[in-house]
Order: structure tokens, then C-alpha cells, then sequence
């Protein structure tokens, strides 16, 4: 099995990709969690633990790791510390570590940040973030989706490089896109859009994989 960071699994969207990871036969989570009183959670259910913080050193957060999920977020706070240099102290650690895929959950509208009203810092720090990925030497995969809600996952979205359109999407199904794009057989170095849509997860990545290669 494969050991997967998760930066940001003590999220609402984080714990879910620990969960997936947690009964995959291919990964094993390794929980990145910033404070003490998070863990617990996490070794209640004999899920690994890293304490790091993405403001400080990481190299010891990527030992044995084999792949990354970027899916810390500031919450708005802190964006350029944690969500754009956070970001890239995580891939240059992974870098060193030769990490062989970096997830990063992004979102939509960061190709474009000066067409945004209210979310303009946020989604500058998420392009500069996704940029400096595309240059990091690592495989990666950029996953933008649309806004965010707490529905039941449906298991079919719809995904393109760039969809046009905003939206909705759950976070049950962001968090079963960028554990399938964690897979061997998924595109890799490449960037996408999300949205709920009629296509399983599954098909709609094979998709792409087809368009890219």
C-alpha cells in the first residue's frame, strides 16, 4: 500500500479523503493535522499522524510518504502563509522526498483571480500555488471545483479543462476526484474543472486521461 499525505485532513473535506483512503486496498492515510487536540479523532480510528504546520518546517511531514493531497485551506485568515507559501514548502519537501504524485484541490476561478469580487486574495494565492506545482518538477494534478456544499455525494460529476460555467459540487464527491486522481492510471500533470454533473467519477477522469494522452 501506498502512503498518502493528507495537508488539511483535519477539514470537512480533508476527513473525508482520509476516510476513502482509510477503506482503499491501494493507500494508507497519513493524517497532517497543525495542533495536538486534532488527533485524536484520527487515532481513534488507527488512522497515521503527523503533527506539521504548513507556516514552519515540513521535511519531517513527508517521511515514507508516497504521494500528497493538498487540501489545507486558511479559511480566509492567512491566505499567502498557508495557502500559497504553505502550499509550496509542501511541494519542496515533497520534491527532496521524491513524492511521485502531488493532489492539489484548488478551485475554480483561479486561472482568472482579478474576475473575482469577493474571494480575489484567496484565489491569487491558489494560481500562484497551482503555478509554481506546474513548475515543480513534480506529477501533479490540479483539481478546481466549483462552490462547495455539504450534500450527499452522488458519485457523478462533470469535468473539463475548462468548464465555462459556475456551480455546485459536494465535497463528498471533490473528495472521491482527488482520491482517484491519486491512482497510477490517472491523468497526471494536468489541470481540471468540477462540477455535479451525469458522469461517474471514474469515467469522467478515464476521459480525460483519453483527451490528454
Amino acid at each position: 500500500m501506498e502512503n498518502v499525505l493528507v495537508a488539511g485532513a483535519n477539514g470537512t473535506t480533508g476527513k473525508q479523503i482520509i476516510k476513502l483512503l482509510k477503506s482503499s486496498q491501494y493507500f494508507n492515510p497519513i493524517a497532517m493535522v497543525r495542533k495536538e487536540d486534532q488527533q485524536e479523532q484520527f487515532k481513534n480510528d488507527g488512522v497515521d499522524i503527523v503533527l506539521a504546520d504548513l507556516t514552519e518546517n515540513l521535511t519531517h511531514a513527508v517521511n515514507n510518504v508516497d504521494k500528497v493531497v493538498f487540501a489545507a485551506g486558511s479559511g480566509g485568515k492567512n491566505v499567502v502563509e498557508v495557502d500559497q507559501e504553505g502550499a509550496k514548502r509542501l511541494m519542496a519537501v515533497s520534491k527532496m522526498a521524491n513524492v511521485n504524485r502531488f493532489v492539489m484541490l484548488s478551485s475554480m476561478g483561479a486561472d482568472n483571480p482579478e474576475a473575482a469580487e469577493d474571494l480575489k486574495d484567496y484565489l491569487k494565492a491558489k494560481q500562484n500555488a497551482d503555478e509554481h506545482l506546474r513548475d515543480s518538477g513534480l506529477k501533479y494534478t490540479i483539481v478546481r471545483p466549483g462552490t462547495l456544499n455539504n450534500s450527499n455525494g452522488k458519485g457523478k460529476i462533470e469535468l473539463k479543462e475548462k468548464l465555462n460555467k459556475d456551480g455546485e459540487i459536494s465535497r463528498a464527491d471533490v473528495a472521491q476526484t482527488l482520491v482517484r486522481a491519486l491512482h497510477d492510471d490517472a491523468p497526471y500533470n494536468v489541470t481540471f474543472e468540477i462540477l455535479e454533473g451525469d458522469t461517474g467519477i471514474g469515467d469522467a477522469m478515464n476521459n480525460l486521461n483519453a483527451n490528454v494522452n
